[in-house]
């Protein structure tokens, strides 16, 4: 008699991140505008699937987003809090991620929240994308 293996848990964001990527894939036409968000900081990429290739990056802990993070108009957020981990920050980090597309001549993306809920840093990433005048 043998002992059986243990079962691999795999948490809720990854079942949820496979679940979406099964049907989501950026071309060369609208590339996947992919977030990450870690404790401290948000990342975002422009990634074409066709090729692998990552088309333009940007996070919360450049230098250019935590510039911009003073021009976002605070209305309608709840916290003044400018840090790396904020909402304003991910704001900012959706309207640096979507100038340097439009720098790579991209238009309209596919947006892969990558497993996370569409709330807060998430969404502040895609509304501060669509204002940089990305298309979803």
């Amino acid at each position: 008699m043998a002992i059986k293996p243990k079962k691999e848990k795999i948490s809720a964001r990854l079942r949820r991140k496979y679940r979406i990527r099964k049907r989501l894939s950026g071309t060369a036409d609208r590339p996947r505008l992919s977030v990450y968000r870690s404790g401290k900081f948000t990342y975002a990429q422009v990634i074409s699937d066709l090729t692998g290739e990552t088309l333009a990056s940007a996070s919360t802990r450049d230098k250019d987003v935590l510039d911009a993070v003073g021009k976002i108009d605070k209305e309608g957020v709840h916290s003044e809090a400018s840090s790396s981990k904020s909402v304003i920050a991910a704001k900012a980090l959706g309207l640096v991620v979507a100038q340097k597309a439009k720098e790579k001549s991209i238009e309209s993306i596919v947006f892969d929240r990558n497993g996370y809920l569409y709330h807060g840093r998430i969404k502040a990433v895609a509304d501060g994308a669509r204002e940089g005048g990305l298309q979803f």
